[in-house]
């Protein structure tokens, strides 16, 4: 009886979280991180101090974004990498502007629809050449620095050098995965060579040499852009991909270009959140959003069945939006502007049935997506919301010889359903699920966010919002607390909700609001790891104070500089 008696007060005190905390949500994990000069969030305590001394030396926001994201690439590979696509928010104070770069790769030039028709693909293969496009991160990173940056190029990528060429100890939850996903790419070439350390992947606490990744970054740093998509990793990488039987070729790299994007927006409760707009599923977020501002979200109370059932119906109708219509605009007249207004999301609301989860929802009728997130500040007021991806896993397990990094699969996320805007087509972006995010209010910033998670992070970027403006969190709360994930077969690739999906309560959620929403018609399941990171810094813009927060529950970390 006496063990039994300890065994429910661990098991209540587990489910009581911090309860005995002295401010805060006893949801809260700690306190948010406070500075003045700067602050870089990142997913990786090393790739954080990277991006910090990179302020150290002078460099703004911009700089300690691209140094903290070549570190991750490295010191990640289970998240990122060169090998993957790059997307970015950025906001230049000087300016008052924001500007959104969109650096995803297209597919091949001399790979058709037919191709996958003739062999009876049903969908594109998630690994091998295949599913590989052009990777964007290094010229999003020229990009980036070209427009914006501030110190040099080599100060900005030595310090990942020299960790690839002396190496550094490998984290608990990076050992997890790569051991993981090993059982993927153990067959392919070059895996083991480049990532095993005495005939298995590395052990945590581990050191871990990339010297053939170091090799690739002094190639990029003394050529350029051109470094990467031309010359001798450009013919290696092309090369590699036609041994293996893929179409990815020197012309396809040596053409790829970065664009310049404007950011998209809804007004949230006198709030401006701003997404990019497709090929990647930002306006998801917005829409949910327009469609939520028509309910008091407050009055219903955070975690209460209410807010999830008409947060997880919102959700459903952005959901079966995204599956139609997001794609590669230069394809496709993408209505972005319709799908974002309030006239249509009123109209929409309307299907909402606030007693019933609905098990099928239809896309609008037009008239007219493993990832790394992280985010900068600087003395100046500019900040970066930057994420990158290898897609799946590591990606799509084609490591070229020599190189030291795999290359994404992200062309998976192509549909082979030729009526559908996301068709496999030549030279075409895939639809991404990566997603920056940004708050404004009244032209000035506010909060730099994201999470990683595939069809997790439109979700997660509204309930961060939700979090902060309804609920009255603050930026570590925001991210502490419980989250909702819904997930059905309607995908942009293919698919169709009939059966109302799955709703994944993280813990936290009370029993009694659980049943209510099973009485409701939701199907309910627990899951692990599905919910996401977290970074966010956040600025007090009247007293020039930033405020930082990182996800709790990984290997997350936040530093931030003192005046020199």
């Amino acid at each position: 009886m006496k063990k039994l008696f300890y065994l429910l007060f661990i098991l209540i005190s587990l489910n009581l979280y911090s309860q005995d905390r002295i401010t805060g949500e006893i949801f809260s994990s700690r306190s948010e991180v406070i500075a003045k000069n700067g602050m870089v969030a990142t997913s990786h305590p090393l790739a954080s101090q990277v991006g910090i001394d990179i302020l150290k030396k002078g460099g703004n926001a911009i700089d300690a974004a691209i140094a903290a994201n070549a570190a991750l690439g490295l010191m990640e590979p289970t998240g990122n990498g060169i090998g993957g696509d790059l997307f970015a928010i950025v906001w230049i104070e000087n300016e008052k502007k924001l500007y959104g770069l969109n650096a995803s790769g297209r597919s091949p030039e001399n790979l058709t629809l037919e191709y996958f028709k003739e062999n009876n693909f049903k969908s594109i293969p998630p690994y091998g050449p295949l599913p590989v496009s052009v990777p964007g991160c290094v010229d999003g990173w020229f990009e980036l620095h070209d427009k914006f940056g501030k110190i040099k190029m080599n100060e900005i990528l030595d310090p990942t050098i020299k960790y690839a060429e002396n190496g550094f100890p490998v984290t608990e939850l990076v050992s997890y995965y790569m051991k993981n996903a090993s059982k993927n790419f153990e067959d392919y070439p070059n895996f083991q060579e480049t990532y095993f350390i005495n005939n298995s992947t590395p052990l945590k606490g581990q050191i871990f040499k990339n010297p053939d990744l170091a090799k690739t970054l002094k190639i990029i740093l003394e050529n350029g852009r051109k470094g990467f998509y031309e010359g001798v990793i450009a013919k290696t990488i092309s090369d590699f991909i036609q041994e293996q039987g893929g179409f990815l070729s020197y012309e396809d790299l040596k053409n790829h270009k970065s664009e310049w994007i404007k950011p998209v927006s809804t007004n949230y409760r006198g709030y401006d959140v701003w997404e990019l707009p497709p090929n990647g599923q930002g306006i998801a977020a917005l829409q949910i959003l327009n469609l939520l501002e028509g309910y008091d979200i407050r009055s219903m109370g955070f975690g209460s069945a209410d807010y999830i059932h008409h947060f997880v119906e919102a959700k459903k109708i952005a959901f079966a939006d995204r599956a139609k219509y997001y794609a590669d605009p230069d394809f496709n007249d993408i209505p972005v502007d319709f799908l974002i207004s309030k006239e249509y999301s009123n109209n929409r609301r309307k299907e909402i049935n606030s007693e019933k989860s609905a098990s099928n929802v239809l896309p609008g009728n037009i008239e007219n997506g493993d990832t790394i997130y992280l985010t900068t500040a600087d003395s100046e007021g500019n900040m970066v919301s930057l994420i990158q991806s290898n897609y799946r896993g590591m990606g799509s397990g084609m490591i070229p010889t020599g190189l030291g990094f795999m290359l994404q699969d992200r062309a998976e996320l192509f549909s082979l359903d030729d009526k559908h805007f996301n068709v496999y087509e030549p030279n075409k972006r895939p639809f991404h699920t990566i997603i920056p995010a940004f708050i404004t209010k009244d032209n000035n910033p506010f909060v730099s966010f994201g999470l990683m998670g595939g069809a997790m992070q439109p979700q997660g970027h509204a309930q961060i919002v939700i979090n902060l403006i309804d609920f009255e969190m603050n930026l570590q709360e925001a991210g502490d607390a419980p989250r909702i994930r819904h997930q059905s077969q309607e995908q942009p690739t293919g698919g169709k909700m009939t059966d109302g999906g799955e709703l994944a309560l993280e813990s936290g959620i009370n029993y009694k609001e659980i049943r209510e929403l099973m009485k409701r018609g939701h199907k309910i399941i627990y899951d692990l790891g599905s919910y996401g990171g977290y970074q966010a810094i956040m600025i007090d813009y009247l007293n020039k104070i930033y405020y930082g927060a990182s996800e709790s529950v990984s290997y997350t970390h936040l530093t931030l500089p003192t005046k020199a």
